[in-house]
């Protein structure tokens, strides 16, 4: 019976492993000493990473990251909200020159959209309340005008405290009351 458990237990273990799709990392460009991207990519690479978030949407980072074969979310930093909400052809000049330019030319496994980054942090004081939605509409608008919709997709980075539990567990919670209707209509556009 022991070594039946240990079995089942070691069987159990493996099954878990094998569903993880793989290990990211965030990578961002605002640093006092940055690394030349090329060696970011290498240590990326030799280290099994196959996922990396980009906080922004460097030329020179997401030209190392050419046929790497790494996954590559690229994130659209919160002060360009505003003119990205405004403006379709803002939204399609960003995403022609961010996203399309370098999967076609250059080969970079662009997956993922992250429109702002934790733009509903509490301590932003509903600073990008009023354009994350908007902007993350005309970047969906223009990745479906430049055919990458069914490739790349769009979303919208979140720190816990869009979440309130009165009782301490997750499933007695819901979305803060400031933003609840806003992040409602957030998931349900990404269905």
């Amino acid at each position: 019976m022991d070594l039946l458990s240990r079995v089942i237990g070691l069987l159990g273990l493996l099954s878990m492993v094998s569903v993880v799709s793989g290990i990211g990392a965030n990578w961002s460009t605002q640093t006092t000493h940055p690394l030349p991207p090329e060696t970011v990519v290498k240590l990326l690479r030799e280290n099994g990473i196959q996922k990396v978030k980009l906080f922004d949407a460097d030329y020179e980072t997401l030209n190392a990251l050419a046929k790497s074969g790494i996954e590559v979310m690229v994130g659209i930093p919160n002060d360009m909200l505003s003119s990205l909400a405004s403006s379709v052809k803002a939204s399609e000049r960003w995403v022609s020159k961010n996203v399309s330019t370098h999967i076609t030319s250059n080969n970079v496994n662009i997956r993922y959209v992250a429109v702002g980054n934790e733009p509903f942090l509490e301590t932003y004081n509903g600073s990008y309340l009023r354009t994350t939605y908007p902007a993350l509409q005309n970047i969906q608008s223009a990745l479906i005008k430049s055919g990458l919709s069914n490739q790349v997709k769009v979303t919208v980075s979140q720190n816990a405290d869009v979440y309130e539990s009165s009782t301490g567990l997750p499933s007695g919670g819901d979305f803060r009351t400031d933003i609840h209707d806003l992040m409602l209509t957030i998931v349900i556009h990404s269905l």
